[in-house]
């Protein structure tokens, strides 16, 4: 069976028009994964709350961080893409979750040069229900309605394997050699509380406390949160940081219900506040920058720091398409089309 590999991204609107805003933002927030309520009251919430003033808002922060030539997110993930193609011998496509690089259109471009055997790479080195795993059950879905015969595996959480967490930390040494810092903040995209229990195997671990993520359990596997926090203590272990000289915390809550805390934005404000006068951000939930990264962290994270009376604020770029990580997923790819089984990657 001829094997292909589709990388898979969030995704962005079409344009920073506020229209296509709108139409990008419907798709993703009434998708049951990512706003996990009753379909009516996910309606009610997104379509008659959230569409009517979230777009223009969405559309001016867009255009701040827009490129000439279109999303950054979208760009970043062509250049990886061709990277990674250069890297191996089977083909390689790239779609989004959401917007117009759909999945269909992504996996039906690998099927017409006669792939049979796909490989799906979630851009996501921590497990999540808003990301990995509502990219693995549309690929499902799509597979049962339009592509019976294709057969799929997809790449688990990588957040823990050795040869990333050396590529993650290098890219962060590069940025942090020579410069003076106070502390090291880990900032990783949120979400709420409800989806790290419903994400339990165990039905019982996941406690959101102290213990339950430093506790081994088979409920880590699928546990967002200790995947974040198990990423910066590696990531800490592997650069020799200092304790009391870093931390991590959650960015990007929507609505009233509990997120997982600490909140970026008030651990930001709290540093300042409290004497931390050279602050450094790193987001290593994310491959690639994209809105939450070059405007809710690097733009609004510096404002808030600025505001709380700190001085120096540094944010270090995704991983994005530097050489070594898309040798790391070359690497992968290679191990999973050498050895036909899902211990290869697993």
């Amino acid at each position: 069976m001829k094997k292909g590999v589709l990388l898979v991204n969030l995704g962005s609107p079409d344009s920073t028009n506020p229209k296509d805003v709108k139409k990008y933002l419907d798709e993703f927030l009434m998708d049951p994964r990512v706003i996990d309520v009753p379909f009516w009251l996910r309606s009610f919430i997104v379509r008659g709350i959230v569409l009517n003033t979230r777009p223009k808002k969405s559309a001016a922060a867009y255009q701040k961080i827009w490129w000439d030539e279109g999303s950054p997110l979208i760009v970043i993930s062509e250049r990886l893409q061709e990277k990674v193609q250069q890297k191996v011998t089977i083909p390689v496509g790239l779609a989004m979750r959401y917007g117009s690089m759909t999945l269909k259109k992504g996996m039906q471009e690998l099927i017409d040069q006669g792939v049979e055997d796909m490989l799906v790479v979630p851009l996501y080195p921590q497990f999540a229900m808003a990301t990995t795993e509502t990219i693995n059950v549309k690929v499902e879905e799509l597979k049962e309605e339009f592509f019976p015969n294709l057969k799929t595996t997809s790449l688990p959480a990588f957040y823990h394997r050795k040869d990333y967490i050396e590529v993650l930390a290098k890219s962060m040494a590069e940025k942090l050699e020579g410069l003076e810092y106070d502390h090291l903040l880990f900032s990783y995209h949120g979400v709420p509380e409800r989806h790290i229990r419903k994400s339990d195997v165990t039905n019982g671990h996941c406690k959101i406390n102290e213990q339950c993520c430093v506790t081994d359990s088979p409920a880590h596997q699928f546990c967002y949160r200790h995947q974040c926090y198990e990423t910066t203590r590696l990531v800490a272990e592997k650069l020799q940081l200092k304790d009391n000289t870093y931390s991590t915390s959650f960015q990007s809550r929507l609505g009233f219900d509990p997120w997982l805390q600490p909140y970026t934005d008030r651990t930001i404000e709290r540093l300042g506040k409290t004497g931390i006068e050279k602050m450094v951000i790193v987001t290593p939930a994310f491959v690639s920058d994209c809105l939450e990264t070059l405007e809710e962290i690097a733009m609004e994270g510096e404002e808030i720091f600025h505001e709380s009376g700190g001085k120096e604020f540094t944010t270090i770029p995704c991983l994005n398409d530097r050489d070594d990580f898309a040798r790391l997923l070359a690497d992968y790819i290679e191990e999973w089309r050498i050895i036909d089984t899902d211990k290869a990657i697993a």
